[in-house]
């Protein structure tokens, strides 16, 4: 099911290959987000373009809206959205703890309110496998319970002991689900543990005991400082198996990704590359740039040089400048596009240095060369 492939001999980055019912994807992988069945403003045929291997789906968003009937009515998600490659669905639990109105949280899962319009719903991890059955995703996730950046320690811990009893009750729950449009569905576990080292030990140990086909390490990018954050994924890795994939759930940007990588970590989600294009931001090699700049408004050069990407192939930033200032929808669309390249070419460019021994080499050159900033606006008519 999974396999790895090499070892970089001077971090813990690896190089492996995860086989799933709708095809194989090759680790390190970054996969775009489709939260409503739909990666933003790209269609699938352009994803394929892409050579992106696998998306994510959200089921807390699709069990909303359109609904399990409808989707269980066209035959899967797969079917629904015209996406033939693997999918990944989040369980929702993240989803319910950030989004919903209210809600009540009991050892059977948690009642809420629709963000949407209010209704009260109830998902627990029974339903939360049932619904992604429906679904029929590759890799579905366990539902969890993610507390808050910062918590107290007692709190994360009763969190970690939800996690881990919710993580039980969905693994017997996969076993007597009748199979779905996707048979071969594997359930991926999610640790727990916030900041604290040893709840994520703790919560680890217990999860692998149970034989997940793979790992996420969830509790991160919650609002803590990057620091913070690679320190849990520290906590966390060295009590996964090495023979199974893990997964850092909702990260990251460029860099964050590259330091990941060099910790063990093998999968990423991220809604950067889409949100910021619909604001006119591109990511580049040297960071950030935001095309609305006046400065660009006779630039004819591509949105970065070198780049391989349609909109860098065919446009200027002048005229990718002028479309957002435009308000044109082809504008977002094509730095969506640019953005959702970079990163794919990214995991591209770290796989093939983990092939060729020297991804040493090649992420410090990354990492001194990217430089993470937020641009200033400097969206002024000259």
């Amino acid at each position: 099911m999974f396999q790895l492939l090499a070892q970089d001999k001077d971090s813990k980055a690896r190089l492996g290959r995860l086989d799933t019912p709708h095809g194989v994807i090759e680790t390190p992988v970054f996969m775009p987000v489709g939260t409503q069945a739909s990666v933003k403003a790209v269609s699938p045929t352009e994803l394929e373009e892409l050579r992106a291997s696998i998306i994510l789906s959200n089921s807390y968003h699709l069990f909303i809206r359109p609904g399990l009937e409808v989707i269980r009515e066209v035959g899967g998600l797969h079917a629904f959205m015209g996406w033939n490659g693997p999918i990944l669905t989040d369980s929702g639990g993240f989803q319910v703890f950030s989004l919903a109105k209210l809600r009540k949280v009991t050892e059977e899962g948690v009642r809420f309110q629709s963000h949407v319009d209010g209704s009260p719903l109830f998902i627990g991890p029974r339903e939360a496998v049932s619904i992604q059955r429906t679904l029929g995703s590759d890799i579905m996730m366990a539902f969890d319970e993610c507390p808050p950046w910062p918590a107290e320690k007692d709190a994360v811990r009763e969190a970690v002991e939800r996690t881990v009893r919710w993580a039980e009750v969905c693994r017997q729950e996969q076993a007597v689900q009748p199979a779905g449009p996707t048979p071969g569905q594997m359930l991926f576990g999610i640790v727990q543990g916030g900041g604290y080292a040893d709840l994520r030990r703790e919560c680890a140990e217990r999860l692998v005991a149970m034989d997940f086909p793979g790992y996420a390490i969830g509790g991160v990018s919650v609002g803590e400082p990057e620091p913070e954050m690679m320190k849990a994924v520290e906590a966390t890795e060295p009590w996964l198996p090495a023979g199974k994939p893990r997964y850092t759930m909702g990260l990251g940007q460029p860099h964050q990704i590259v330091k990941l990588v060099a910790r063990g970590v093998d999968m990423f989600d991220c809604v950067l590359p889409t949100r910021v294009a619909r604001n006119g931001t591109a990511y580049t090699r040297g960071g950030t740039l935001n095309l609305k700049r006046a400065d660009l408004r006779l630039d004819r050069g591509p949105i970065e040089e070198g780049c391989a990407c349609y909109a860098c192939r065919r446009f200027s930033r002048a005229y990718v400048r002028h479309l957002l200032k435009a308000e044109e929808i082809l504008g977002l669309r094509l730095v969506t596009l640019h953005n959702l390249h970079f990163y794919v070419n990214l995991m591209r460019e770290i796989r093939q240095s983990l092939a060729d021994g020297g991804f040493g080499e090649w992420s410090e050159k990354f990492l001194t060369t990217y430089q993470p900033r937020e641009e200033k606006e400097n969206d002024e008519e000259s």
